[in-house]
């Protein structure tokens, strides 16, 4: 692996899911654009985590929308950090700004924001945003996709 991959313990080999967000390693690579202003995005439409109350799994479509500064969220450490969650119990609220948090402060980002949609659990979905800042000028920032919560229509 080149210089850029330099530090990376997760790439290129089997790696099993952390037993926990806490224990999971994210990593970060250079952004090869850092003068350019644009949009990363990572959607995760079969998030998993557990209600803390019952034990119960909770599901959710997440997405993650990025401007990078210097640096890139390195793949793979995102899956496994988000894969970390399978067996976490926490709210939704705090799932997806934890997260939110955790990317914001490791990648140091021009802006973050997430959007946490979550599957209806007791007849209510609960939607969660959460972002960094004011957008910065010039950047083309789609909408999340994902529509809102309508039932069976």
């Amino acid at each position: 692996m080149g210089s850029k991959t330099t530090g990376l313990t997760l790439l290129g080999g089997a790696t099993a899911i952390p037993e926990s967000p806490d224990k999971a390693i994210l990593e970060r690579v250079p952004n090869p654009h850092p003068d350019t202003a644009y949009v990363a995005r990572f959607a995760a439409p079969e998030f998993t985590s557990l209600c803390p109350v019952t034990g119960q799994p909770d599901f959710a479509h997440l997405v993650i929308d990025y401007v990078p500064a210097d640096w890139l969220v390195e793949s793979k450490s995102l899956k496994l950090y988000l894969a970390s969650f399978r067996n976490h119990g926490a709210f939704h609220e705090d799932c997806t700004v934890a997260i939110g948090k955790r990317l914001a402060k490791l990648l140091e980002p021009a802006y973050l924001r997430i959007g946490g949609y979550w599957y209806p659990r007791g007849g209510i979905p609960i939607d969660v945003f959460w972002q960094s800042g004011a957008v910065p000028p010039n950047v083309w920032l789609p909408d999340q996709g994902v529509p809102p919560y309508r039932g069976r229509g």
